[in-house]
């Protein structure tokens, strides 16, 4: 049992490490489109704006679990299985890359105008302002925001075990439930706080020491 808690483990946290990844490389630049081409934005343009955001809104606001079921066919396209931790990496990134999106829309909001206001006075390009003065802004907000998406790919890659995708969700489910192994259960309940606790701890920890050195 001790082996098989121990793979479990390592395929939850590939599956949520990797879709972290593949997440923000696609969620952080829609949030950082969303963002300037808001009304207020440095480039207000309302039809990619209005696109972007309405797709975001779309997958959102379904339930992962139907998600999961629903991508059934794209993963079996891309990874040429539904089943296992690979397969489920897929539709984690697709549930999660939305929700990244927002949370980095969110953190940039929180840039003061008059920093970006000064900085295109300044003569600085709109590239400049984004990547040398309103991301390098939000650096320490964006930290934080990475432990939620953790936190959250975490739950989310449990209940891709329900329906094959593999790790510690996979082991409560098939060991806990149907053979009634409560023990095994429990077991995997605490190493998920175990995890959460500690990309908690150390995403606070990183934040803070950044957030000292931006001020």
């Amino acid at each position: 049992m001790v082996e098989i808690l121990l793979e479990g483990t390592l395929e939850t946290l590939y599956m949520t490490f990797a879709s972290t990844l593949l997440a923000y490389l696609i969620g952080m630049p829609l949030g950082i489109l969303v963002t300037i081409t808001d009304e207020k934005g440095i480039m207000p343009n309302k039809i990619i704006n209005g696109v972007i955001g309405c797709g975001i809104n779309i997958i959102r606001s379904i339930p992962f679990i139907i998600l999961l079921i629903a991508l059934i066919p794209l993963t079996k396209l891309i990874v040429g299985k539904s089943i296992g931790s690979t397969a489920a990496i897929v539709p984690l990134v697709i549930g999660a890359a939305p929700f990244v999106a927002r949370m980095i829309e969110s953190s940039l909001h929180e840039v003061d105008n008059t920093l970006i206001e000064s900085a295109i006075a300044m003569g600085c390009n709109k590239r400049e302002v984004i990547f040398k003065v309103m991301i390098p802004e939000v650096i320490p907000s964006i930290v934080r925001g990475l432990s939620i998406t953790l936190i959250t790919l975490i739950g989310y890659s449990a209940m891709a075990g329900a329906v094959g995708g593999g790790g510690l969700g996979d082991i409560a489910i098939r060991y806990g439930y149907y053979r009634y192994q409560y023990d095994t259960m429990m077991l995997t309940i605490f190493i998920l706080i175990i995890m959460v606790q500690l990309i908690q701890f150390t995403c606070n920890y990183i934040a803070k020491k950044i957030d000292k050195k931006v001020r």
